[in-house]
């Protein structure tokens, strides 16, 4: 069986009777080359199969018209809708998105680091782990522009567009009193990332404001599975074990403000199992705005977060980097605000 090969300028050259250089400067759409030159150049490339070699190219233009994006976990919802907004908007750009995953390890997100380095993308878009910034100043020192997505690293000093964490946090526990709950409940993952402490804050503002004591036993870490299960990025069975401890002594009303939407889930089967109501006798409010939020009965109070809009001002954020008249402006933060959507579960109506 003939092995088959990439075709190459020098088989265009050869089946036409040009050289290499007339054929790459044909492709190119140099005025070197004549109209008609052109046009038979690139007809017999389409014949061939020809594909250019992006890397090759990359090293002639100075650029790899591609953008690197590391991401924690593809399988969260609000990032697989990130990744697919950024990768249409950087298409109708002439830009190539090229992911990389981490799964919340420091050693795999120095490995991608690595990795877009050595393919030479034109700039990064980081959801960071947040537990090392050197990796990321390699990329400033050799002139690649940085944007951070959803977390923060202060110690970059880099541009940042993402969400307003403490204001949806803020926004779902005042809810929850708002509709009555005696006793607020903040089940929230435990890991160390801007975007966690900032829906915190908003939680503590919320019952400051409503003059509403945070008592310890009302601030409840889930532990995270995502290092052991890189396919979930939460497991709702921790939060259903650590809210059934809860609801055997709370007082009732009560009220579970969960950080993500799967963690309300475990909420769900605990107040099944306990002959709980809800939101008669527990109101649960989530967060995320997946999918699932308007299905299960009944339909999840949720907060929804603004995927298309970070998507869109990221990548816009970017080529303005890339683009001269903006390529050392001082660094910005875009924080979009999310949307708390009322349902049932918090007694706003629906099943």
């Amino acid at each position: 069986m003939r092995e088959t090969r990439r075709t190459t300028l020098k088989d265009i050259a050869e089946s036409l009777g040009v050289s290499v250089n007339t054929v790459s400067r044909a492709l190119a759409d140099k005025d070197s080359v004549g109209l008609e030159t052109r046009k038979r150049v690139k007809a017999e490339a389409e014949r061939l199969g020809y594909v250019p070699n992006s890397t090759a190219r990359s090293l002639v233009l100075g650029s790899a018209s591609t953008l690197g994006m590391v991401i924690t976990n593809p399988s969260n919802p609000f990032y697989a809708q990130l990744i697919s907004g950024m990768e249409q908007h950087c298409r109708r750009h002439g830009y190539s998105l090229l992911l990389m995953a981490t799964e919340e390890s420091l050693a795999n997100e120095r490995r991608a680091a690595e990795e877009l380095l050595r393919r030479g993308v034109d700039g990064v878009l980081v959801v960071a782990v947040q537990e090392g910034a050197e990796h990321w100043r390699r990329f400033r020192a050799a002139g690649v522009p940085l944007i951070l997505i959803n977390r923060d690293v202060p110690e970059l000093n880099a541009d940042l567009v993402g969400v307003d964490h403490v204001k949806g946090g803020y926004e779902a526990a005042r809810h929850a009193v708002t509709q009555g709950a005696r006793k607020i409940y903040f089940l929230e993952e435990d890991l160390g990332v801007s975007a966690i402490a900032d829906r915190v804050e908003g939680y503590r503002r919320a019952m400051a404001d409503s003059g509403l004591p945070v008592e310890p036993d009302t601030m409840i870490k889930v532990p995270t599975r995502r290092l052991e299960q890189s396919a979930m990025p939460w497991d709702p069975s921790e939060a259903y074990r650590l809210a059934r401890e809860v609801v055997r002594t709370a007082q009732r009303p009560m009220a579970f403000v969960a950080g993500n939407d799967y963690f309300a889930l475990g909420v769900y089967r605990v107040a099944d199992e306990a002959g709980l109501r809800i939101p008669d006798d527990v109101l649960v409010v989530g967060y995320g705005g997946h999918p699932f939020a308007p299905y299960v009965i009944p339909s999840l109070t949720t907060v929804e977060l603004p995927a298309a809009d970070i998507a869109v001002s990221a990548v816009d954020r970017m080529l303005r980097r890339l683009g001269r008249q903006d390529a050392a402006g001082a660094p910005e933060q875009v924080l979009f605000p999310p949307r708390l959507v009322v349902r049932a579960s918090s007694g706003g109506g629906g099943t």
